[in-house]
C-alpha cells in the first residue's frame, strides 16, 4: 500500500476518533484508561499532540524530558489533554491528514497508533469498536509482523501464533491466539483487558507475559 493510501487511513480513523471524544460526558473523559496512568482525556491529548507535532518540537520535548522518550510522550499528551475539549477534538479532526511520524516508524506506525489508542478509550467505556479489517491488518502486520519499539518487544511474541479471521490474518509459529483482528493488534500492544475476548493456548503465555 501506498504511504498516500497509509495516510488516508490514518485520517479517516482520527476522525472517527474525534467523533467518538466529541460524544463523550465528563465522567468518561476523566475514566482510566486501557493505557496505564492516562484517563481518557490524556489518550485523545496524546494522539492531537502528535497531529501538531514536528521534529523541532519533538527534539524540544525530548529536552525537556532529559532524554527519556517515555516521559517525553507522557508530558505533551497531559499538557495538550489540558485544552479545552472541543481545541481537542478540532484538532483530531481538523490535522487528519498529518503525515508526521516519529523517527524509525514510517507513516504506518501513527496509523496504528490511531487503532490501538481509540480502543484504548472505547474498551473500557464498554463501547463498540468496529474497525475497517482491512485497517486492522495494516496494523497486524506492523506490530506482530516487524514487532517495532514502541508498540511491543519481540519477547512478548515469541513463539506465538496470531490469526485474525476477519481481517484475514496469520502471523507467527507456536501456540496459537485467535479472535477478532482489533483484540489481537491490542493485545499485542500489551493491553490485558481484551485477552479474555481471544481464544487459544497462545492467550494464556501472552497474559504472563504482559503480566
Amino acid at each position: 500500500m501506498s504511504q498516500d493510501a497509509v495516510v488516508a487511513v490514518s485520517a479517516r480513523n482520527r476522525r472517527a476518533l474525534a467523533d467518538l471524544v466529541e460524544s463523550l460526558d465528563a465522567d468518561q473523559l476523566a475514566a482510566p484508561s486501557l493505557c496505564a496512568g492516562w484517563d481518557v482525556r490524556t489518550v485523545a491529548g496524546h494522539v492531537a499532540s502528535v497531529l501538531t507535532m514536528s521534529l523541532p518540537g519533538l527534539l524540544l520535548a525530548m529536552v525537556r524530558a532529559r532524554g527519556d522518550v517515555d516521559r517525553a510522550i507522557d508530558q505533551v499528551a497531559r499538557r495538550v489533554a489540558e485544552r479545552p475539549v472541543p481545541e481537542i477534538v478540532a484538532t483530531l479532526r481538523d490535522r487528519a491528514d498529518s503525515r508526521f511520524s516519529p523517527p524509525g516508524t514510517g507513516p504506518h506506525g501513527p496509523m496504528t497508533d490511531s487503532l490501538v489508542h481509540t480502543a484504548d478509550i472505547a474498551v473500557p467505556l464498554g463501547i463498540p469498536y468496529d474497525p475497517d479489517p482491512a485497517d486492522v491488518r495494516l496494523g497486524l502486520d506492523h506490530v506482530v509482523g516487524r514487532a517495532p519499539t514502541g508498540f511491543t518487544t519481540r519477547r512478548r511474541l515469541a513463539g506465538l501464533r496470531f490469526v485474525a479471521d476477519d481481517a484475514g490474518f496469520a502471523h507467527g509459529e507456536g501456540a496459537e491466539i485467535r479472535g477478532r483482528g482489533i483484540d489481537l493488534l491490542v493485545a499485542a500492544c500489551g493491553r490485558p483487558a481484551v485477552l479474555d475476548r481471544l481464544a487459544g493456548p497462545g492467550v494464556e503465555v501472552l497474559r504472563e507475559r504482559i503480566g
